[in-house]
This record gives structure tokens, sequence and C-alpha cells, in this order.
């Protein structure tokens, strides 16, 4: 244990913690939630992305994005939400400079979904989050802050500016919200994790923290064990990663407990994440609904979701993570690997193409070397069109891979095979053509090589008998005389057991 989670676990032995997490979501759209502007601004030049509608202008009017709230609609089923045969918008009153209306579009009577749940593991074993809702809004304006140069009667002054970039202004954003039922900040994490996952598999989000597609917020409070009223609520921001969720969580757990067990009052405030360190620190005052004045936008008719409609996107939705983690697991994969798999989209593609290509070859053969080797190549070249890395194929991988599988090549020849086939997509078939004898599989033809090196190295068997890890070059040596073609485990069990007087 860390010191920190020695800390948090004797905090929890007096306190019970009350979180929620809110996540914000940049949905994958090609325009904005009210207007046609485009939402392809990532490197775009400030202000660039702009028309009267996301900048506000007098006189114009929103209009609907169609593809935002099937997204919305999509991530609901995926959560297993309700979907209501009827939604609103309302307006958000708050005033700030990165809010050009002086308001936000957003919903809250009666949001898109609600009433969901996700799934996940934790070390603890396994929980359900309860979600209470996933609603449809627009997006900011982006502050800027930076330092500049003042000039004044005294010379240039050091000071800071703050601008505006209203490119993502307008922007559709799903806020997904969970009830108050997380109890650690594992569980926070793993729910990010997993939500994160479901949002990339149904093509609603890229959801990159990093890139701030996906935001994610805490609110935290402590309890005495056994009691039900909900202590003083914190708000906790700026966690670009899912370390820095589990982090601030339990710092502020950590902190929490520290001023109750000292009598300190606590105020309800939002709070940042300091990454470097490794605290939060006050932000401001934080708000209640009632702050905000909701009430129904004028501007935008109620929205009336069809039976059909809903059915129509239940339809396109794609296998979810936890389903194809499950059906890996019964393919023979360990949850472990088919964790990591799912995981990386890049690793289950090139894993669904493999497969696909050579349904002869064991499961367990093709994920160890997406995990691997093609991992490797991937993050260094990326994936090509047809889904693997370099400028291999589907069908050159899996022939090579049955072939290590059946014992046509043995595995060390095998990898060198499938780098060369990774580094310049030279045909399979060529590849085996030229891979010479095939493997010598029979035991006792091994043991003939072994029996020869014992023999040449007197001193290399007691140092192996005196305890010295001497076993690795024997190995070195059988593979020597035989050319490669033996299966280096093999020989090495094989080596082992005549070394310890079993063979």
């Amino acid at each position: 244990m860390t010191a920190t989670a020695d800390r948090v676990a004797s905090v929890m032995e007096r306190y019970e913690a009350v979180i929620g997490i809110e996540i914000h979501c940049q949905l994958r759209t090609a325009s904005k939630m009210f207007c046609s502007c485009s939402t392809a601004y990532a490197d775009a030049t400030p202000n660039t992305h702009t028309c009267p509608v996301c900048l506000a202008l007098p006189g114009s009017l929103p209009v609907i994005n169609r593809r935002a709230v099937e997204l919305v609609i999509a991530a609901g089923l995926a959560i297993e939400a309700t979907i209501p045969e009827r939604t609103q918008w309302e307006r958000k009153n708050y005033f700030y400079p990165d809010l050009p209306k002086g308001y936000q579009i957003s919903q809250y009577a009666i949001p898109l979904a609600a009433h969901g749940r996700l799934a996940i593991e934790t070390s603890d074993g396994p929980f359900t989050v309860p979600i209470t809702r996933a609603h449809l809004e627009e997006d900011t304006a982006k502050l800027v802050h930076a330092d500049s140069a003042r000039g004044g009667t005294g010379g240039a002054e050091a000071g800071r500016t703050s601008l505006v970039d209203f490119n993502r202004s307008g922007a559709p954003l799903m806020e997904i919200v969970t009830d108050p039922e997380i109890r650690t900040a594992e569980q926070a994490r793993r729910y990010a994790e997993e939500l994160q996952m479901v949002l990339r598999a149904i093509g609603a989000s890229d959801a990159d923290m990093e890139r701030g597609q996906m935001r994610v917020e805490a609110n935290i409070s402590l309890r005495p064990r056994g009691t039900e009223a909900f202590g003083t609520r914190v708000e906790v921001k700026n966690m670009n990663s899912f370390r820095a969720v589990e982090r601030a969580i339990a710092y502020e757990i950590g902190r929490q407990a520290a001023a109750l067990d000292a009598g300190e009052p606590l105020a309800m405030e939002t709070r940042g994440w300091d990454d470097g360190r490794q605290a939060t620190y006050r932000m401001r005052a934080k708000e209640t609904s009632e702050d905000y004045r909701y009430f129904p936008d004028p501007d935008l008719p109620p929205l009336h979701v069809e039976p059909a409609w809903i059915e129509r996107v239940r339809d396109a939705l794609p296998e979810l993570p936890a389903a194809r983690r499950a059906r890996y697991e019964a393919m023979g994969i360990t949850a472990y690997d088919a964790a990591v798999l799912v995981a990386d989209p890049g690793m289950t593609t090139a894993f669904e193409v493999i497969s696909a290509a050579g349904p002869a070859v064991p499961a367990k053969e093709v994920t160890n070397f997406v995990t691997g080797v093609h991992a490797r190549v991937a993050k260094a070249s990326g994936y090509n069109a047809a889904g693997t890395a370099g400028a291999s194929s589907p069908a050159g991988i899996a022939e090579l891979l049955g072939a290590i599988a059946r014992g046509s090549i043995s595995r060390q020849v095998g990898r060198e095979l499938l780098e060369r086939h990774l580094a310049d997509g030279t045909p399979a078939a060529g590849l085996l053509a030229s891979a010479g004898p095939r493997p010598i599989s029979d035991d006792e033809a091994l043991l003939a090589h072994i029996d020869a090196v014992l023999a040449a190295n007197p001193k290399a068997v007691a140092d192996y008998r005196a305890g010295k890890p001497v076993a690795g070059y024997f190995t070195g040596q059988v593979m020597k005389a035989t050319g490669g073609a033996a299966d280096a485990a093999r020989v090495t069990a094989l080596v082992r057991g005549r070394l310890d007087g079993e063979g």
C-alpha cells in the first residue's frame, strides 16, 4: 500500500465517501448543436468557426442538430437508460466571459435519457454504477489565459491577458451524471474508463481527455459511517487523466476527513486539481440549481422522440465493450487479456480482422501477437487500411500465426518472419517457403542434442547444480546446434529435466 492508500484506508474506517461523477463529452458531429458551423476547429485559427447563432448576435435563432440527438439516444440505450417520449430545452442562466448569450441551452426537467446504469469491475469485485441522467446541451467558448506585456510610463510591465476563442461555442455536448452512490476513488476511475470505451464503441465521441473531449468532474462529501445525512459537497474539476481522477478524489477524501477531525467547517465549493502538487485548490463558491434560474427556452419547441426512431438507433448499436470482453473470454482468452484488447480500439480491430482471416488460429495465439509485437509496430507506424500494423495484411499474419500454432515453424523463426511481414509486407507464402526445415518436435531427437551439449560443458553443469542460473546457456547452445529448428520453451523444459535427473 502507498502512503496515500494507507491514509484513505484509515479514513474509510471512520467515514463513508459519497461520490457523484459528472462527465461532459463532446459529441462526434460535423456541425454544432444549433447552427451549421463546422466542429473541425481543433487546430483552426481562433474565432474562424463562428456565425451569428454561436456568437449570440441579436435576431439569430437556434436549429436542433438531429445527429447530436441520435448520439445521446444511442448513449442512453448503451447505459440501459429510459428515453422519454418528449423532452424539452431550458436556458441555464449564468454570466461568464465564455458564454456569449448569458445563458446556455441545456436540459433540466426532462433529460433525453434517465435512470441508467453501467457495470464495472474493481479490485473489490463487480459494481454497478447507477446513472441519473444523460442530457444534451451546447458547449461554451474557450478562455485562453496568457502572459502579456503592457506598456506604461514606467516601461514594460508583466501582466496577464485573457482572450476568448468562440470556435468551440455551441458545439454539441452530452453530460452524464451518476447517482451519489460511488464510494471509492477506484470505482470512480473504473466508471470513467468504462464509459469512455462505451462512447468510443458507439461512435458518440472520441472522448480524449487530454484534448478536452471528455471532462470528468467529481462531487465528493463525507459522512460518519452508519449515518444517512449527506455531508458538505465539494466539486473537483481539471482532472485530465484517469489517474488524476483517482488521485484527486483520494486526496479530497483525505483533506475533508482531516478538516472534520479538526472540527473545521467545510464549504460547498468548486476546487481544481493541481497535478504537479498532487493537491486540490479552491476555485470559487459552488452554485446550486436555483442559482441557474432554469426556464424553458422559448425559441425551441419540445422534442418528441418517436419509438420507431429509438428502435432504429438501438438496431444500429454495435457490440458494447462488456459484451465483447465476455465473448473474448468465451473464446479462451483470459479476462486480463480481453480487457487489454477491448480497451484499445486499434487492438480490437486488429484482433477481429486477423481472427476472421484465420479462424483456425487459436485466439490466444492471436491475442499474444496483437498485444505484443504488433502493438509495438503499430505504435511506431500506425494502423493501415486493413486494420493491421505497418505493411502487413490480416491474411498474411493469420497464415504465419497458423504455421507457428501447427508447429510448421518454430516460434523463434515465426517471430522473425512476422517482423519481416510487418516491416515490408512480404507475402507469407514466400516467407514460409524460405523458412528452412520444419522444427524438431520429437523429444528423443531434442534429448540427443541436449545430451551432447551437457557432455561438452561439464563445468556449466556443475555450476547449475551449485545453484547458478545457467539453464539459459544450455538452451542457447541447443538452439545453435539445431539451427534454430526447435521450440526454445520445450528445449528449456527438457534441459531442466535432464539436469534435475528427471529425464
